[in-house]
């Protein structure tokens, strides 16, 4: 299981996600450009000393990212999505694929996503770190993924 952010614009949801990667034991891949340098005081204060404790690895672009994947199903979190991710059997190799804060992902990355996924809300739409960390619990809990 992998997270992935699709050229993340607030260094704050970056760094809690890198966070949540580091305690739950899931490694984060970076497709930038971010919104925001990399060495962001923000994104360090946020994701504490976690930074250091989890797999982050940074894609120059999409095109990059893609080149690099070794395999798994590409899970994209968006409020276009049709299933709910309650609705969904994840696998233990996954990638959840979360978009940009300001404006999701563009169409050719939709087209790139083996299923796209929403979170049945009563409001618009979450904070991408609180997205990304409810989805990827019940990931882990389907495929027994937690940390023991």
């Amino acid at each position: 299981m992998r997270l992935a952010l699709y050229q993340p614009d607030i260094p704050q949801n970056t760094g809690t996600l890198i966070r949540l990667g580091a305690c739950l034991g899931v490694a984060v891949d970076i497709v930038e450009p971010c919104g925001f340098l990399f060495s962001d005081a923000r994104l360090r204060r946020a994701g504490m000393d976690y930074l250091e404790r989890t797999e982050v690895v940074r894609h120059a672009s999409w095109e990059a990212y893609r080149a690099s994947r070794a395999g798994g199903r590409l899970i994209l979190l968006t409020t276009k999505g049709a299933q709910s991710y309650l609705d969904f059997a994840f696998r233990p190799d996954d990638v959840l694929l979360l978009g940009r804060e300001s404006e999701g992902v563009p169409e050719t990355v939709h087209q790139h996503a083996d299923a796209r996924l929403r979170i049945p809300l009563q409001a618009r739409s979450l904070n991408v770190a609180l997205a990304g960390a409810i989805v990827l619990a019940e990931a882990l809990r389907q495929t027994e993924g937690f940390p023991a």
